[in-house]
Protein backbone atom coordinates (compact mmCIF):
# COMPACT_ATOMS: atom_id res chain seq x y z
CA UNK A 1 0.00 0.00 0.00
CA UNK A 2 1.45 3.44 -0.89
CA UNK A 3 2.66 5.59 2.00
CA UNK A 4 -0.08 8.18 1.56
CA UNK A 5 -2.85 5.58 1.36
CA UNK A 6 -1.59 3.84 4.48
CA UNK A 7 -1.41 7.17 6.29
CA UNK A 8 -5.02 7.96 5.39
CA UNK A 9 -6.20 4.59 6.69
CA UNK A 10 -4.41 5.16 9.99
CA UNK A 11 -5.39 8.80 10.33
CA UNK A 12 -7.87 9.44 13.15
CA UNK A 13 -8.14 13.19 13.17
CA UNK A 14 -8.20 15.99 10.63
CA UNK A 15 -6.34 19.22 11.20
CA UNK A 16 -6.75 22.56 9.50
CA UNK A 17 -6.28 22.93 5.77
CA UNK A 18 -3.70 24.88 3.79
CA UNK A 19 -5.02 28.27 2.74
CA UNK A 20 -4.14 29.18 -0.84
CA UNK A 21 -5.13 32.51 -2.35
CA UNK A 22 -5.80 33.30 -5.98
CA UNK A 23 -4.39 36.63 -7.08
CA UNK A 24 -3.53 38.46 -10.27
CA UNK A 25 0.17 39.17 -10.71
CA UNK A 26 2.30 41.25 -13.00
CA UNK A 27 5.39 39.93 -14.74
CA UNK A 28 7.35 40.98 -11.66
CA UNK A 29 5.18 38.90 -9.38
CA UNK A 30 3.30 41.75 -7.61
CA UNK A 31 -0.46 42.14 -7.37
CA UNK A 32 -1.92 44.64 -9.82
CA UNK A 33 -4.57 45.88 -7.44
CA UNK A 34 -5.40 46.10 -3.77
CA UNK A 35 -5.85 42.78 -2.01
CA UNK A 36 -9.23 42.75 -0.23
CA UNK A 37 -9.04 42.29 3.51
CA UNK A 38 -12.71 41.31 3.94
CA UNK A 39 -14.84 38.71 2.25
CA UNK A 40 -16.14 40.07 -1.10
CA UNK A 41 -19.90 40.28 -1.67
CA UNK A 42 -21.56 37.10 -2.81
CA UNK A 43 -22.10 36.81 -6.55
CA UNK A 44 -24.08 34.50 -8.72
CA UNK A 45 -20.95 33.56 -10.69
CA UNK A 46 -18.96 30.46 -9.83
CA UNK A 47 -16.11 31.16 -7.41
CA UNK A 48 -12.67 31.13 -8.96
CA UNK A 49 -10.69 28.10 -7.70
CA UNK A 50 -7.65 28.73 -5.50
CA UNK A 51 -4.33 29.10 -7.27
CA UNK A 52 -2.27 25.95 -6.50
CA UNK A 53 0.98 27.89 -6.84
CA UNK A 54 0.24 30.58 -4.24
CA UNK A 55 0.60 30.21 -0.48
CA UNK A 56 0.51 32.71 2.36
CA UNK A 57 3.26 32.50 4.98
CA UNK A 58 3.91 34.76 7.97
CA UNK A 59 5.81 37.30 5.85
CA UNK A 60 3.41 37.47 2.90
CA UNK A 61 2.23 35.58 -0.17
CA UNK A 62 4.47 33.44 -2.40
CA UNK A 63 4.02 32.13 -5.91
CA UNK A 64 5.90 28.89 -6.59
CA UNK A 65 6.56 26.65 -9.58
CA UNK A 66 3.79 24.10 -10.14
CA UNK A 67 4.77 20.72 -11.58
CA UNK A 68 2.66 17.63 -12.12
CA UNK A 69 3.17 16.16 -8.67
CA UNK A 70 4.70 18.95 -6.60
CA UNK A 71 5.07 22.67 -6.07
CA UNK A 72 8.49 24.19 -5.40
CA UNK A 73 8.93 27.56 -3.70
CA UNK A 74 12.47 28.90 -4.03
CA UNK A 75 14.31 31.94 -2.75
CA UNK A 76 12.13 32.43 0.35
CA UNK A 77 13.75 34.83 2.84
CA UNK A 78 13.81 33.35 6.34
CA UNK A 79 15.93 36.16 7.83
CA UNK A 80 16.86 39.73 7.03
CA UNK A 81 19.89 40.25 4.74
CA UNK A 82 23.06 39.94 6.89
CA UNK A 83 24.77 42.92 5.23
CA UNK A 84 26.18 46.26 6.38
CA UNK A 85 25.77 46.59 10.12
CA UNK A 86 24.09 43.18 10.13
CA UNK A 87 27.32 41.49 9.01
CA UNK A 88 28.36 39.23 11.92
CA UNK A 89 25.10 39.72 13.78
CA UNK A 90 22.57 37.05 14.76
CA UNK A 91 19.83 36.61 12.18
CA UNK A 92 16.52 38.43 12.61
CA UNK A 93 13.18 37.85 10.95
CA UNK A 94 12.70 39.32 7.46
CA UNK A 95 10.45 42.28 6.75
CA UNK A 96 6.99 41.38 5.43
CA UNK A 97 6.12 42.23 1.84
CA UNK A 98 3.00 43.34 0.04
CA UNK A 99 1.44 41.48 -2.84
CA UNK A 100 2.75 38.17 -4.10
CA UNK A 101 6.47 37.48 -4.05
CA UNK A 102 7.92 35.45 -6.91
CA UNK A 103 9.33 32.19 -5.51
CA UNK A 104 10.45 30.56 -8.75
CA UNK A 105 14.08 31.76 -8.90
CA UNK A 106 16.68 29.50 -7.21
CA UNK A 107 18.09 30.73 -3.92
CA UNK A 108 21.42 32.52 -4.38
CA UNK A 109 24.58 30.95 -3.06
CA UNK A 110 26.00 32.42 0.11
CA UNK A 111 29.23 34.25 -0.70
CA UNK A 112 32.26 32.03 -1.14
CA UNK A 113 35.53 32.15 -3.01
CA UNK A 114 35.57 31.19 -6.65
CA UNK A 115 39.33 31.66 -6.94
CA UNK A 116 41.60 34.70 -6.48
CA UNK A 117 39.54 37.87 -6.76
CA UNK A 118 36.32 36.01 -7.54
CA UNK A 119 33.17 35.82 -5.40
CA UNK A 120 30.54 33.18 -6.03
CA UNK A 121 27.17 34.11 -4.58
CA UNK A 122 26.33 37.05 -2.34
CA UNK A 123 26.11 38.11 1.28
CA UNK A 124 22.35 38.60 1.04
CA UNK A 125 21.72 34.87 1.00
CA UNK A 126 19.53 33.78 3.90
CA UNK A 127 16.94 32.08 1.75
CA UNK A 128 15.44 28.61 1.67
CA UNK A 129 13.54 26.42 -0.79
CA UNK A 130 10.43 24.34 -0.05
CA UNK A 131 9.16 21.37 -2.07
CA UNK A 132 5.59 20.22 -1.41
CA UNK A 133 3.84 17.17 -2.91
CA UNK A 134 0.65 18.41 -4.56
CA UNK A 135 -1.64 15.60 -3.45
CA UNK A 136 -2.14 17.02 0.05
CA UNK A 137 -5.69 16.29 1.20
CA UNK A 138 -7.80 18.53 3.36
CA UNK A 139 -6.60 18.30 6.94
CA UNK A 140 -3.50 16.26 6.08
CA UNK A 141 -0.22 17.15 7.71
CA UNK A 142 2.98 15.87 6.12
CA UNK A 143 6.26 15.39 7.99
CA UNK A 144 8.97 17.94 7.22
CA UNK A 145 12.64 17.25 6.43
CA UNK A 146 15.03 20.21 6.73
CA UNK A 147 18.21 19.64 4.69
CA UNK A 148 21.56 21.28 5.56
CA UNK A 149 24.04 21.14 2.69
CA UNK A 150 27.70 20.19 3.00
CA UNK A 151 30.79 21.92 1.67
CA UNK A 152 33.31 22.24 4.55
CA UNK A 153 31.41 25.28 5.85
CA UNK A 154 32.87 27.35 3.01
CA UNK A 155 30.96 26.21 -0.09
CA UNK A 156 27.72 24.63 -1.30
CA UNK A 157 24.17 25.89 -1.40
CA UNK A 158 20.50 24.98 -1.46
CA UNK A 159 20.28 25.40 -5.23
CA UNK A 160 22.60 22.43 -5.84
CA UNK A 161 19.86 20.01 -4.77
CA UNK A 162 16.52 19.30 -6.45
CA UNK A 163 14.52 17.70 -3.67
CA UNK A 164 11.39 16.75 -5.66
CA UNK A 165 12.27 13.06 -6.05
CA UNK A 166 12.43 12.35 -2.33
CA UNK A 167 9.53 14.67 -1.48
CA UNK A 168 7.11 13.07 -3.93
CA UNK A 169 8.22 9.46 -3.49
CA UNK A 170 8.15 9.70 0.30
CA UNK A 171 5.22 12.10 0.81
CA UNK A 172 7.25 14.56 2.84
CA UNK A 173 7.84 18.29 2.62
CA UNK A 174 11.51 19.15 2.10
CA UNK A 175 13.04 22.46 3.18
CA UNK A 176 16.54 23.11 1.80
CA UNK A 177 18.40 25.98 3.46
CA UNK A 178 21.33 28.34 2.91
CA UNK A 179 23.51 29.62 5.75
CA UNK A 180 26.48 31.96 5.98
CA UNK A 181 29.81 30.38 5.04
CA UNK A 182 33.51 30.86 5.73
CA UNK A 183 34.58 33.96 7.63
CA UNK A 184 31.16 35.54 7.12
CA UNK A 185 29.57 32.61 8.93
CA UNK A 186 32.13 31.57 11.51
CA UNK A 187 34.67 34.34 12.23
CA UNK A 188 35.36 34.53 15.95
CA UNK A 189 37.02 37.88 16.70
CA UNK A 190 36.73 39.72 20.00
CA UNK A 191 36.28 43.07 18.24
CA UNK A 192 32.98 42.00 16.70
CA UNK A 193 31.79 39.19 18.95
CA UNK A 194 32.28 37.83 22.43
CA UNK A 195 30.21 34.71 21.79
CA UNK A 196 32.55 32.89 19.41
CA UNK A 197 31.05 33.37 15.97
CA UNK A 198 28.73 30.52 14.98
CA UNK A 199 26.63 32.81 12.78
CA UNK A 200 26.12 29.99 10.27
CA UNK A 201 24.69 27.81 13.04
CA UNK A 202 22.50 30.69 14.18
CA UNK A 203 21.18 30.94 10.61
CA UNK A 204 20.31 27.24 10.60
CA UNK A 205 18.47 27.57 13.91
CA UNK A 206 16.58 30.59 12.56
CA UNK A 207 15.54 28.53 9.54
CA UNK A 208 14.23 25.85 11.91
CA UNK A 209 12.21 28.49 13.75
CA UNK A 210 10.82 29.61 10.38
CA UNK A 211 9.79 26.01 9.71
CA UNK A 212 7.99 25.77 13.04
CA UNK A 213 6.05 28.95 12.21
CA UNK A 214 5.27 28.17 8.57
CA UNK A 215 5.19 24.40 8.03
CA UNK A 216 1.41 24.22 8.39
CA UNK A 217 0.99 26.85 5.65
CA UNK A 218 2.38 24.29 3.18
CA UNK A 219 0.45 21.34 4.60
CA UNK A 220 3.30 20.28 6.88
CA UNK A 221 3.34 19.17 10.50
CA UNK A 222 5.34 21.65 12.64
CA UNK A 223 5.45 18.99 15.35
CA UNK A 224 7.20 16.46 13.10
CA UNK A 225 10.42 18.02 11.81
CA UNK A 226 13.59 16.09 10.97
CA UNK A 227 16.92 17.92 10.75
CA UNK A 228 19.25 16.23 8.25
CA UNK A 229 22.57 17.00 6.63
CA UNK A 230 25.62 15.58 4.91
CA UNK A 231 29.32 16.30 5.56
CA UNK A 232 29.47 19.84 7.02
CA UNK A 233 25.69 19.63 7.15
CA UNK A 234 26.01 16.45 9.22
CA UNK A 235 28.39 18.16 11.65
CA UNK A 236 25.87 21.00 11.82
CA UNK A 237 23.23 18.49 12.91
CA UNK A 238 25.64 17.27 15.61
CA UNK A 239 26.00 20.84 16.83
CA UNK A 240 22.25 21.38 17.00
CA UNK A 241 21.84 18.13 18.92
CA UNK A 242 24.28 19.58 21.48
CA UNK A 243 23.01 23.18 21.41
CA UNK A 244 20.59 24.24 24.17
CA UNK A 245 19.30 26.98 21.86
CA UNK A 246 18.16 24.42 19.27
CA UNK A 247 16.26 22.27 21.74
CA UNK A 248 12.70 21.71 20.63
CA UNK A 249 13.27 22.92 17.07
CA UNK A 250 13.39 19.41 15.56
CA UNK A 251 12.08 15.97 16.44
CA UNK A 252 14.51 13.58 14.68
CA UNK A 253 17.98 13.82 13.20
CA UNK A 254 19.82 12.33 10.22
CA UNK A 255 23.63 12.51 10.01
CA UNK A 256 25.19 11.45 6.69
CA UNK A 257 28.97 11.25 6.31
CA UNK A 258 29.79 13.31 9.35
CA UNK A 259 30.55 12.44 12.95
CA UNK A 260 29.70 14.08 16.25
CA UNK A 261 32.84 12.40 17.61
CA UNK A 262 35.11 14.73 15.60
CA UNK A 263 36.06 17.65 17.84
CA UNK A 264 35.38 21.18 16.58
CA UNK A 265 37.57 24.18 17.51
CA UNK A 266 37.35 25.51 21.04
CA UNK A 267 36.68 29.19 21.65
CA UNK A 268 40.38 29.85 22.25
CA UNK A 269 41.31 28.06 19.01
CA UNK A 270 38.63 29.88 17.04
CA UNK A 271 39.73 33.25 18.40
CA UNK A 272 43.30 32.47 17.39
CA UNK A 273 42.05 31.84 13.85
CA UNK A 274 40.10 35.08 14.10
CA UNK A 275 43.16 37.04 15.17
CA UNK A 276 45.14 35.60 12.26
CA UNK A 277 42.34 36.51 9.84
CA UNK A 278 42.11 40.05 11.24
CA UNK A 279 45.85 40.50 10.69
CA UNK A 280 45.74 39.04 7.19
CA UNK A 281 42.88 41.41 6.34
CA UNK A 282 44.88 44.42 7.54
CA UNK A 283 42.51 45.38 10.33
CA UNK A 284 44.52 44.47 13.41
CA UNK A 285 45.98 47.98 13.81
CA UNK A 286 42.81 49.87 12.87
CA UNK A 287 41.43 52.40 15.34
CA UNK A 288 38.09 50.62 15.08
CA UNK A 289 38.73 46.99 14.23
CA UNK A 290 35.04 46.10 13.99
CA UNK A 291 34.35 48.95 11.57
CA UNK A 292 37.39 47.98 9.50
CA UNK A 293 36.16 44.40 9.20
CA UNK A 294 32.59 45.41 8.39
CA UNK A 295 33.77 47.84 5.71
CA UNK A 296 35.84 45.24 3.86
CA UNK A 297 34.60 44.14 0.44
CA UNK A 298 33.19 40.65 0.29
CA UNK A 299 35.93 39.46 -2.06
CA UNK A 300 38.57 39.93 0.65
CA UNK A 301 36.58 38.02 3.26
CA UNK A 302 35.66 34.96 1.25
CA UNK A 303 39.28 34.03 0.61
CA UNK A 304 40.80 34.68 4.03
CA UNK A 305 42.48 31.61 5.61
CA UNK A 306 41.17 29.65 2.65
CA UNK A 307 44.04 27.15 2.64
CA UNK A 308 44.43 26.75 6.39
CA UNK A 309 43.77 23.31 7.87
CA UNK A 310 42.95 21.45 4.67
CA UNK A 311 45.79 18.94 4.72
CA UNK A 312 44.28 15.62 3.73
CA UNK A 313 45.79 13.97 6.82
CA UNK A 314 44.47 16.67 9.17
CA UNK A 315 41.62 16.89 11.63
CA UNK A 316 38.32 18.76 11.59
CA UNK A 317 39.44 21.22 14.27
CA UNK A 318 42.45 22.25 12.17
CA UNK A 319 40.12 24.28 9.96
CA UNK A 320 39.21 27.84 10.88
CA UNK A 321 35.59 27.86 9.70
CA UNK A 322 33.66 25.49 11.90
CA UNK A 323 31.13 25.43 14.71
CA UNK A 324 32.87 26.64 17.86
CA UNK A 325 32.57 24.81 21.20
CA UNK A 326 32.73 26.53 24.57
CA UNK A 327 30.29 29.22 23.44
CA UNK A 328 26.74 30.13 24.50
CA UNK A 329 25.35 28.45 21.38
CA UNK A 330 27.52 25.33 21.74
CA UNK A 331 28.71 25.06 25.35
CA UNK A 332 30.15 21.57 24.94
CA UNK A 333 31.75 19.45 22.28
CA UNK A 334 29.00 17.48 20.47
CA UNK A 335 30.74 14.20 21.35
CA UNK A 336 30.66 15.00 25.07
CA UNK A 337 27.01 16.01 24.91
CA UNK A 338 26.09 12.73 23.21
CA UNK A 339 28.04 10.68 25.74
CA UNK A 340 26.60 12.27 28.87
CA UNK A 341 23.05 12.48 27.56
CA UNK A 342 22.82 16.29 27.55
CA UNK A 343 22.27 16.30 23.78
CA UNK A 344 18.74 16.29 22.40
CA UNK A 345 17.38 12.77 22.87
CA UNK A 346 15.67 12.41 19.52
CA UNK A 347 15.71 9.38 17.21
CA UNK A 348 18.91 9.39 15.16
CA UNK A 349 19.83 7.87 11.81
CA UNK A 350 23.58 8.03 11.17
CA UNK A 351 26.01 6.56 8.66
CA UNK A 352 28.93 6.78 6.31
CA UNK A 353 30.04 5.78 2.84
CA UNK A 354 32.49 2.89 2.59
CA UNK A 355 35.31 4.83 0.87
CA UNK A 356 34.87 8.37 2.19
CA UNK A 357 38.42 9.63 1.67
CA UNK A 358 38.92 8.44 -1.91
CA UNK A 359 37.19 11.62 -3.09
CA UNK A 360 40.05 13.66 -1.62
CA UNK A 361 42.88 11.59 -3.10
CA UNK A 362 41.77 10.94 -6.67
CA UNK A 363 44.56 11.95 -9.01
CA UNK A 364 46.96 12.66 -6.14
CA UNK A 365 50.57 11.64 -6.94
CA UNK A 366 51.09 9.54 -3.81
CA UNK A 367 54.25 7.42 -3.79
CA UNK A 368 55.14 4.77 -1.23
CA UNK A 369 57.55 7.22 0.42
CA UNK A 370 54.94 9.96 0.54
CA UNK A 371 52.45 7.51 2.02
CA UNK A 372 54.83 6.78 4.89
CA UNK A 373 55.57 10.48 5.32
CA UNK A 374 51.89 11.44 5.54
CA UNK A 375 51.10 8.63 7.96
CA UNK A 376 54.01 9.75 10.13
CA UNK A 377 52.82 13.35 9.96
CA UNK A 378 49.36 12.37 11.14
CA UNK A 379 50.22 9.80 13.80
CA UNK A 380 53.76 10.56 14.97
CA UNK A 381 55.02 7.88 17.34
CA UNK A 382 52.05 5.66 16.43
CA UNK A 383 52.87 5.69 12.73
CA UNK A 384 54.73 2.37 12.89
CA UNK A 385 51.61 0.69 14.27
CA UNK A 386 49.48 2.12 11.49
CA UNK A 387 51.97 1.21 8.75
CA UNK A 388 52.19 -2.35 10.05
CA UNK A 389 48.39 -2.66 9.98
CA UNK A 390 48.10 -1.05 6.53
CA UNK A 391 51.22 -2.09 4.57
CA UNK A 392 51.44 -0.23 1.28
CA UNK A 393 52.07 -3.49 -0.58
CA UNK A 394 48.54 -4.66 0.20
CA UNK A 395 47.08 -2.04 -2.15
CA UNK A 396 47.15 -1.52 -5.89
CA UNK A 397 48.60 1.94 -5.41
CA UNK A 398 49.84 4.01 -2.44
CA UNK A 399 46.97 6.51 -2.81
CA UNK A 400 44.48 3.69 -2.07
CA UNK A 401 46.44 2.74 1.03
CA UNK A 402 46.39 6.34 2.25
CA UNK A 403 42.68 6.77 1.48
CA UNK A 404 41.92 3.60 3.45
CA UNK A 405 43.97 4.68 6.48
CA UNK A 406 42.48 8.17 6.57
CA UNK A 407 38.95 6.96 5.90
CA UNK A 408 39.06 4.34 8.65
CA UNK A 409 40.67 6.75 11.14
CA UNK A 410 38.30 9.55 10.16
CA UNK A 411 40.21 12.56 11.51
CA UNK A 412 38.62 14.64 8.78
CA UNK A 413 35.81 12.30 7.79
CA UNK A 414 35.40 8.54 7.94
CA UNK A 415 33.98 5.38 9.43
CA UNK A 416 35.18 4.90 12.99
CA UNK A 417 34.13 8.32 14.37
CA UNK A 418 30.65 7.65 12.95
CA UNK A 419 30.54 4.34 14.79
CA UNK A 420 31.70 6.00 18.02
CA UNK A 421 28.99 8.64 17.59
CA UNK A 422 26.37 5.91 17.21
CA UNK A 423 27.74 4.11 20.28
CA UNK A 424 27.55 7.26 22.40
CA UNK A 425 24.06 8.24 21.30
CA UNK A 426 22.56 4.75 21.57
CA UNK A 427 22.90 4.81 25.36
CA UNK A 428 20.32 7.60 25.49
CA UNK A 429 18.19 7.46 22.34
CA UNK A 430 17.07 5.33 19.42
CA UNK A 431 19.81 4.99 16.78
CA UNK A 432 19.88 3.40 13.34
CA UNK A 433 23.31 3.08 11.68
CA UNK A 434 24.24 2.36 8.06
CA UNK A 435 27.10 2.09 5.60
CA UNK A 436 26.53 3.05 1.96
CA UNK A 437 28.72 0.58 0.06
CA UNK A 438 27.58 0.89 -3.56
CA UNK A 439 30.58 1.27 -5.88
CA UNK A 440 30.17 4.38 -8.01
CA UNK A 441 32.00 2.80 -10.92
CA UNK A 442 33.84 6.09 -11.33
CA UNK A 443 37.57 5.92 -12.14
CA UNK A 444 39.73 9.06 -12.20
CA UNK A 445 43.14 8.70 -13.87
CA UNK A 446 43.13 5.01 -13.06
CA UNK A 447 42.06 5.61 -9.44
CA UNK A 448 38.87 3.71 -8.49
CA UNK A 449 36.59 6.02 -6.52
CA UNK A 450 34.45 3.30 -4.94
CA UNK A 451 31.71 4.52 -2.59
CA UNK A 452 33.33 7.92 -2.17
CA UNK A 453 32.27 10.86 -0.01
CA UNK A 454 29.01 12.25 -1.35
CA UNK A 455 28.33 9.38 -3.74
CA UNK A 456 25.15 8.54 -1.82
CA UNK A 457 23.56 11.94 -2.46
CA UNK A 458 22.35 11.11 -5.95
CA UNK A 459 20.30 8.27 -4.44
CA UNK A 460 18.13 10.89 -2.71
CA UNK A 461 18.36 14.05 -4.79
CA UNK A 462 18.88 15.25 -8.33
CA UNK A 463 22.11 17.25 -8.15
CA UNK A 464 23.39 20.33 -9.95
CA UNK A 465 27.07 20.47 -8.97
CA UNK A 466 30.43 21.12 -10.55
CA UNK A 467 31.16 17.37 -10.45
CA UNK A 468 27.88 15.64 -11.33
CA UNK A 469 27.60 11.95 -10.46
CA UNK A 470 27.19 9.28 -13.11
CA UNK A 471 23.56 8.28 -13.83
CA UNK A 472 22.10 5.41 -11.85
CA UNK A 473 21.61 2.08 -13.59
CA UNK A 474 18.35 0.12 -13.07
CA UNK A 475 19.68 -1.80 -10.06
CA UNK A 476 20.87 1.43 -8.49
CA UNK A 477 17.52 3.07 -9.15
CA UNK A 478 15.89 0.27 -7.17
CA UNK A 479 18.43 0.80 -4.38
CA UNK A 480 17.62 4.52 -4.47
CA UNK A 481 13.90 3.81 -4.12
CA UNK A 482 14.54 1.56 -1.12
CA UNK A 483 16.80 4.11 0.56
CA UNK A 484 14.18 6.83 0.07
CA UNK A 485 11.62 4.50 1.66
CA UNK A 486 13.90 3.95 4.66
CA UNK A 487 14.72 7.62 5.08
CA UNK A 488 11.18 8.93 4.71
CA UNK A 489 9.74 6.27 7.00
CA UNK A 490 12.24 7.46 9.61
CA UNK A 491 11.21 11.06 8.95
CA UNK A 492 7.57 10.07 9.41
CA UNK A 493 7.81 7.89 12.53
CA UNK A 494 11.39 7.67 13.81
CA UNK A 495 11.61 4.08 12.55
CA UNK A 496 12.93 3.32 9.03
CA UNK A 497 11.24 -0.07 8.83
CA UNK A 498 8.19 -0.94 6.79
CA UNK A 499 6.74 -3.53 4.45
CA UNK A 500 8.63 -4.66 1.38
CA UNK A 501 12.20 -4.00 2.47
CA UNK A 502 14.80 -5.76 4.68
CA UNK A 503 14.49 -5.18 8.41
CA UNK A 504 16.80 -2.55 9.87
CA UNK A 505 17.68 -3.35 13.48
CA UNK A 506 18.25 -0.65 16.06
CA UNK A 507 21.94 -0.10 16.69
CA UNK A 508 21.64 -0.01 20.46
CA UNK A 509 20.07 -3.41 20.81
CA UNK A 510 22.37 -5.26 18.42
CA UNK A 511 25.31 -3.06 17.44
CA UNK A 512 24.10 -3.74 13.92
CA UNK A 513 25.00 -1.52 10.96
CA UNK A 514 22.92 -1.90 7.79
CA UNK A 515 24.95 -2.19 4.59
CA UNK A 516 23.35 -0.59 1.54
CA UNK A 517 24.33 -1.70 -1.95
CA UNK A 518 22.83 -3.35 -5.01
CA UNK A 519 24.49 -6.63 -4.04
CA UNK A 520 22.89 -6.75 -0.59
CA UNK A 521 20.90 -4.79 1.95
CA UNK A 522 21.95 -6.57 5.10
CA UNK A 523 23.96 -6.13 8.31
CA UNK A 524 27.62 -5.36 7.63
CA UNK A 525 30.66 -5.65 9.95
CA UNK A 526 31.63 -1.97 9.76
CA UNK A 527 33.79 -2.03 12.91
CA UNK A 528 35.83 -4.99 11.71
CA UNK A 529 36.09 -3.86 8.10
CA UNK A 530 37.45 -0.47 9.15
CA UNK A 531 39.59 -1.76 12.07
CA UNK A 532 37.87 0.45 14.61
CA UNK A 533 39.31 -1.52 17.53
CA UNK A 534 42.78 -0.36 16.41
CA UNK A 535 41.69 3.26 16.01
CA UNK A 536 40.08 3.26 19.44
CA UNK A 537 43.56 2.80 20.95
CA UNK A 538 45.24 5.62 19.01
CA UNK A 539 45.06 9.41 19.51
CA UNK A 540 42.21 11.10 17.70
Amino acid sequence: MPIRALTRVLSTAALSTVVLSAVVVTAGGVTTGDVPTTRPPATTEAAEPPDPGVVRIDSGRLRGSVAGDHVTYTGIPYAAPPVGERRWQPPVRPRPWQGVRDATTPSPYCARSGGPGVVVGQEDCLYLDVTVPTDVERGERLPVLVWVHGGSFNSGGAREVDTARLATAGDVIVVDINYRLGALGFLSASAIDTAGGNYGLMDQAEALRWVRRNAARFGGDPGNVTLAGESAGARSVCSHLASPGSRGLFDRAIIQSGACDNAVPTLAEAQAFGAQATTDLGCDDAADVAACLRDLPTVQLVGVLGQVGFAVNGRVADRPWNPVAGTPLLPRQPADALRDGSAARVPLLIGTTRDEMRAFLSGAPVTADLYRTMVTGAFGADAATVLAEYPVGDYDRPALALATVLGDWGGMIGACPVLRSADAAAVHQTVYAYEFAEDSGRVVEGFPMGAYHGSDLSYFWDLDTDWPPPPLNPDQERLSATMIEYWTAFVRTGDPNGPGRPHWSEFGSTGSVLGLSTSAIAPTPLAADHRCDLWATLPR
